[in-house]
């Protein structure tokens, strides 16, 4: 007997629903709103959800993700009564087992019901594929557990594979993982950098030549396809494939054969296929610059890497990750990391992703030097800059959107508005104050460095640290010189 949470504010569908689970001899759970099924999933395990859309305290679809990654992971199938393509693909992008829009037939919407949990039953009798311990690949996310369970599924199998997202997220790391976790672990992991392709050389380094076959091939090369023979052939930035090779590429996907340039023979290479990308291969498809049907081979199994930003709770267990590596690899004990050093790093968007977070931590412990803690001190000072103005300019707009007080504090009563010109004056000074009292600390006080970061002249900058009294604390530091008077 199975439990089935349905959540939906329409209390027909849910009694339709809990009637239909019933009849099927399994428990149904019911909630209204998001905060409901949140209760409930932390009480129970249900196996399978119905989840509404349009809820009152949010989207299903939204909370989908968080659900799946639940301790008992259970699947989800989702209902609406406003269903729309885009919301469709999200949802089984999201690790939806289906997706119904309402009003439907009562087996229609029980039909998925059943089929998922003969699924999970059979999934239960057989041992989960995973990844190989030593990976390498970080994070809990709900995000990254998605993935992290697709490259296992690709491991255990023979599928080529395809690997997508943005530059620094981690696409080789996956890639290597998906070999050292499968059957061909013992052979060789060929990187083929499209990027670096030479030219007019790119068909020799990929298929190999014969000695004689152009002018400089002094002697015979095995091509990096033939090198991949029973391993896996790792195409990095498959995008920038040159077009000509892209159909005869093709080919070699389609047979396992090809022919070195200047040879009769053809040579067989039984490799597994693991391509990745941070472009948008259909938008060059559309502009000519890459071949469909070499598209829609390479998308025999496909795994999206999510950007850090959306890997919620990951950066503190990759910072911690890295820190023991490098301990271990220079010797020593692991440096740690402070609260104030991690809130610093979650507040960044990180554009450059896994790549960019783990170069600053490298930079950081450069800056620490002898000190066990890392500390906001010690990040590149243009991040803590960037970090330092966003956090200003992020209080000033919550300032701005909530300018009616009542005693001294926030409200909303009519009436007790202050005249712009005097919230306007009093939002300016706090930010400033803020800005100028981050800049000196930031800076060790010099008061050089100050005035080039900030963009101000000198004379301007200890105007305004005066007007905020920020000069008595500082004044009888050695670093900062006196200012005229």
């Amino acid at each position: 007997m199975a439990k089935i949470l349905v959540v939906d504010d329409d209390e027909l569908i849910r009694e339709l629903l809990t009637d239909a689970v019933g009849r099927h001899g399994h428990t149904a759970l019911c909630a209204g709103t998001l905060a409901e099924a949140r209760s409930i999933l932390s009480r129970e395990e249900p196996d399978l959800v119905y989840m509404d859309v349009r809820l009152p305290d949010g989207s299903g679809i939204n909370a989908l993700e968080e659900i799946r990654a639940g301790k008992s992971a259970p699947e989800v199938i989702i209902i609406t009564g406003q269903g729309d393509p885009d919301g469709a693909e999200l949802a089984l992008r999201c690790g939806a087992w289906d997706y119904i829009e309402k009003p439907s037939s009562v087996e229609r919407m029980v039909l998925p019901l059943l089929r998922a949990l003969a699924f999970r039953e059979e999934k239960r009798r057989r041992r989960a594929p995973t990844l190989a311990a030593d990976s390498g690949i970080v994070g809990t996310s709900p995000k990254m557990a998605a993935c992290l369970a697709r490259a296992a599924m690709a491991a255990a199998s023979r599928v080529d594979v395809f690997i997508s997202g943005e530059t620094g997220t981690g696409k080789e790391v996956f890639a290597q993982a998906i070999h050292q976790s499968g059957s061909r672990a013992k052979n060789r992991f060929v990187v083929v950098d499209c990027t670096t392709l030479p030219g007019n050389l790119a068909e020799s380094e990929l298929f190999g030549h014969e000695r004689g076959s152009f002018t400089g091939a002094d002697r015979r090369q095995t091509g990096l396809i033939a090198q991949a023979d029973g391993g896996t052939l790792f195409l990095d930035e498959v995008g920038e494939l040159p077009l000509p090779l892209q159909i005869k590429f093709l080919r070699v996907l389609q047979e396992r054969r090809f022919r070195p340039i200047g040879s009769d023979t053809e040579i067989k290479s039984d490799f597994r296929l693991v391509a990745a990308t941070n472009r948008d291969l259909s938008a060059m498809v559309r502009r000519g610059e890459f071949r469909d049907d070499l598209l829609y081979r390479l998308r025999a199994f496909r795994i999206e890497l999510p950007p850090l930003r959306e890997r919620e709770g990951d950066i503190q267990a990759l910072v911690a990750a890295h820190l023991t590596k490098t301990a271990e690899r220079l010797g020593g004990k692991p440096r740690e990391a402070s609260p104030e050093f991690l809130e610093l790093l979650g507040a960044h968007d990180w554009p450059g992703n896994v790549r960019e977070l783990l170069q600053t931590v490298d930079m950081s412990l450069v800056s620490a030097q002898g000190n066990e803690a890392l500390l906001p001190q010690h990040l590149p000072l243009d991040l803590r800059v960037r970090l330092m103005r966003r956090s200003v300019s992020d209080k000033a707009e919550a300032g701005l959107a909530a300018p009616l007080v009542q005693d001294g504090r926030q409200g909303a009563q009519p009436g007790k508005l202050k005249p712009w010109r005097e919230h306007r004056t009093q939002l300016l000074d706090e930010a400033e104050r803020a800005y100028f009292s981050e800049l000196m600390k930031m800076t060790g006080a010099d008061a050089a460095k100050a005035a080039q970061l900030s963009g101000l002249k000198s004379a301007r900058l200890y105007e305004i640290l005066a007007k905020h009294d920020l000069l008595k604390a500082r004044r009888g530091q050695a670093r900062i010189p006196d200012f005229p008077e």
